[in-house]
C-alpha cells in the first residue's frame, strides 16, 4: 500500500484495475433462464460472467481469510450459512439492538421523523462497521427494519471473454436411484437398476476480462480502509482457490493490473488506463484451449503523472508492504 498510509487509514485515492481470469472445462456462471448454460452474448458469442457472481466469490474468500475477525462479517450469506444469518431483517435488527435504538419489527408510529432518520443513520454506520461487503460493495437495507442505503466504493463490470465461446453439454449418468419406487420401476422394465441420465454444461476454455473501480469519496462514507483494500485484492487473487466446484471446472485468476492514482479524483481517465492492457483475440481459426495461447501486453510507456501500476498476484506482498 502507499507508504504514507497504515491499514487503518481510510482509502483516500482512486484505484482502477483490470481482472483477467480463465476457465477450463467448466461453467463459470450459469444462466438460470437458459437451462444453466454458460452466459452468452447472442450477437458476439462472447461469454460473460456477471459482477454479482464475481462479488459472491470475493465474499466467500473474505469469509475464509478473515474468519472471526471483528468487522469482517458478510451481509449477503450463502446457502451454507446459519439460517438466521440469511434473514436480512434479523441482521438489520441486530444493529438496533446493539445500539439500543427504537425501530423494532413493529415500529412505534408515534416517533418523530427526525428520530427515525437519526436511528437509521446510526444503524447504517453500525452495519458498515460490522460487515465487510456492506463497507465495500454497498447494500440496500431498507426492507422492514430500516438501516438505510449504502453506495459502496468498490464496483466491478461484467467479465467478458476475449474470444467467442462454444458451450458444450456433456451427458452424464448416475447409477444410483433416489427412491425404492424408481428402483423397482427400472428393474421391472430393464431387468436391473439402470440409473439416471443428466447433463453438464461446460466451456472448453475461455479467458475473461473485467474492469473495476475503487472510489475514495465513497470509501470515506463507508469507512473502507487500506486494510480492507488489501484484503479485497487478496480475496480476489484467491477467490477460485477457496471456491472450488466441480461444475465450475478449473478456474484461475491470471492477472490483476492495478492503476493507483495520487489523489481522490484521479490522474487520468480509467478507460485510457485500461487501454494499456492489451489481450488480442485469437480469432475463429484458432480456438483457445490454454492461457499460454494468449499474449498479454501492458503499455508502461509514459504513464500519466501520478499513476502507479501494480501487477498481481505476483505483487500482492509488495503492494501490502509498499
Amino acid at each position: 500500500m502507499p507508504s504514507d498510509h497504515d491499514p487503518n487509514a481510510i482509502v483516500d485515492r482512486r484505484f482502477d484495475f483490470v481482472l483477467l481470469f480463465d476457465v477450463a472445462d467448466g461453467n463459470p456462471n450459469g444462466d438460470p433462464d437458459a437451462g444453466n448454460l454458460p452466459r452468452l452474448d447472442p450477437q458476439t458469442l462472447q461469454g460473460f460472467v456477471t459482477d454479482v457472481c464475481i462479488k459472491r466469490k470475493i465474499r466467500n474468500a473474505v469469509a475464509a481469510l478473515a474468519a472471526d475477525k471483528p468487522g469482517h462479517n458478510i451481509y449477503f450469506q450463502t446457502q451454507d450459512a446459519i439460517y438466521e444469518k440469511r434473514i436480512l431483517n434479523l441482521l438489520h435488527q441486530s444493529a438496533y439492538d446493539a445500539l439500543k435504538l427504537e425501530g423494532k419489527l413493529s415500529p412505534d408510529e408515534d416517533k418523530t421523523p427526525k428520530t427515525k432518520a437519526d436511528n437509521t443513520a446510526l444503524a447504517r454506520k453500525w452495519m458498515c462497521r460490522q460487515f465487510f461487503d456492506v463497507r465495500a460493495f454497498g447494500a440496500v437495507m431498507t426492507t422492514g427494519v430500516n438501516c438505510g442505503q449504502v453506495r459502496g466504493p468498490v464496483q466491478l463490470t461484467f467479465a467478458r471473454s476475449i474470444d467467442p465461446i462454444v458451450p458444450m453439454e456433456i451427458a452424464i449418468t448416475r447409477k444410483s436411484v433416489t427412491t425404492t419406487e424408481e428402483a423397482e420401476k427400472q428393474a421391472k422394465s430393464d431387468g436391473s437398476i439402470t440409473g439416471t441420465m443428466g447433463r453438464k454444461s461446460t466451456v472448453p476454455y475461455a479467458l475473461y476480462r473485467a474492469s473495476g473501480f475503487i472510489n475514495p469519496l465513497l470509501a470515506k462514507d463507508t469507512g473502507f480502509t487500506y486494510g480492507d483494500l488489501h484484503l479485497f485484492f487478496d480475496a480476489m487473487v484467491r477467490m477460485f482457490d477457496l471456491d472450488r466446484s466441480a461444475s465450475r471446472g478449473l478456474m484461475a485468476v491470471r492477472k490483476i493490473v492495478i492503476f493507483e492514482h495520487a489523489n481522490a479524483l484521479g490522474s487520468a481517465p480509467a478507460h485510457l488506463l485500461f487501454d494499456r492492457v492489451r489481450v488480442e483475440p485469437l480469432g475463429p481459426e484458432r480456438p483457445a484451449r490454454s492461457f499460454r495461447d494468449y499474449t498479454i501486453e501492458i503499455d508502461l510507456s509514459a504513464l500519466p503523472a501520478g499513476v502507479t501500476l501494480h501487477e498481481l498476484p505476483e505483487g500482492l506482498a509488495a503492494l501490502a508492504a509498499a
